[in-house]
């Protein structure tokens, strides 16, 4: 049995954080002193795509500072409402692969359920901010749909939990769930996608562990950190915590115009992740998705930051540069 560490910390219990979600543009612009000429268009950009912010990651924010790389991921703009050619609301082919309500199936031997409709934090660059959840929110009947379909098809061996953020689900359905896939022999391994761990720390407690390892199937956490100063104190414990549990532990981001589209950051955030015990898994160019052009990096700066990284970082500090490509069989290597 492994014994978990206790924090030094109190931690507030996640539900309570997630029901203190700063959600009005108005009160964010107030807590972090940002200029209110921007409210407007702010206020018009969250009635498309809502404001969420947990309290926890707004309190690593530099107040002032509308370049604040955190900032910058969840504060609504004006921009996000101007059409584009080429950004679309389904950028990566999810409605042509969903073939049962809550699955999607793209790739060979591996299926997503989408657990969760709902997050903790609205990155404005989401990729899903304009999936139909209400049409892949099935009841405990409905599930059983997707549980028969992961049983039928023999060369399915992973089973990833996404959204949404899957833990934004109660532990209770989350047990259940896992206890039916654990279920179907031929399934070997558990990814769960979250950035639950990242923004709201507490929701790594013993109730989430228990049924995060209490099955026979290996479990992969994939975090979604952007930058290195997402990562403190209670993240690492978070992180920890993980680990500890038998957990392996890595992170995938996504390159942002503004936020870490240079070499030294992201240096520093490879640094940051393994330092916290964390291996960069992936680093996604950004999904054309509509209302979020003004985070795009071309794919010539992508490749020469790819050259860069690997020049002055160990391979296993080198994120793989991936772009997903709507009917691929897989992610596109840079």
């Amino acid at each position: 049995m492994i014994t978990r560490t206790v924090p030094t910390w109190q931690y507030p219990r996640w539900q309570d954080e997630l029901a203190d979600l700063i959600r009005d543009p108005r009160e964010l612009f107030e807590l972090l002193d940002l200029d209110p000429s921007l409210l407007p268009d702010a206020v018009k950009a969250s009635a498309d795509f809502d404001l969420k912010v947990p309290r926890a990651f707004a309190r690593r924010m530099q107040k002032g500072n509308l370049r604040d790389p955190l900032l910058m991921q969840v504060l609504p703009l004006g921009e996000e409402l101007d059409a584009h050619p080429g950004f679309l609301e389904d950028p990566v082919g999810d409605l042509q692969s969903n073939p049962v309500p809550g699955l999607i199936h793209k790739y060979q031997g591996r299926v997503l359920l989408v657990v969760a409709g709902n997050c903790a934090v609205n990155c404005r660059y989401c990729f899903r901010r304009h999936f139909p959840y209400q049409a892949n929110n099935p009841d405990r009947k409905q599930w059983q749909q997707a549980i028969d379909y992961i049983a039928a098809d023999t060369s399915i061996s992973e089973v990833i939990y996404s959204g949404g953020d899957p833990l934004a689900l109660a532990d209770k359905q989350l047990a259940w769930i896992t206890r039916a896939i654990d279920g179907i022999a031929h399934v070997k391994r558990l990814r769960i996608h979250t950035r639950l761990p990242v923004v709201a720390p507490s929701r790594i407690d013993e109730q989430c562990l228990t049924w995060m390892t209490d099955h026979r199937m290996q479990t992969v956490v994939v975090l979604h950190i952007n930058h290195a100063q997402e990562i403190d104190e209670e993240v690492r414990h978070s992180v920890a915590q993980l680990k500890a549990a038998g957990i392996t532990v890595l992170n995938q981001t996504v390159l942002l115009r503004g936020v870490n589209d240079q070499v030294s950051t992201l240096t520093e955030l490879s640094e940051a992740l393994f330092k916290a015990g964390v291996l960069p898994y992936y680093l996604h160019l950004l999904d054309k998705v509509k209302g979020a052009r003004h985070f795009d990096v071309s794919v010539e700066q992508a490749k020469m930051l790819q050259e860069s990284l690997q020049n002055c970082l160990p391979g296993y500090l080198v994120p793989k540069f991936v772009q997903e490509i709507a009917a691929k069989p897989s992610k596109v290597p840079l």
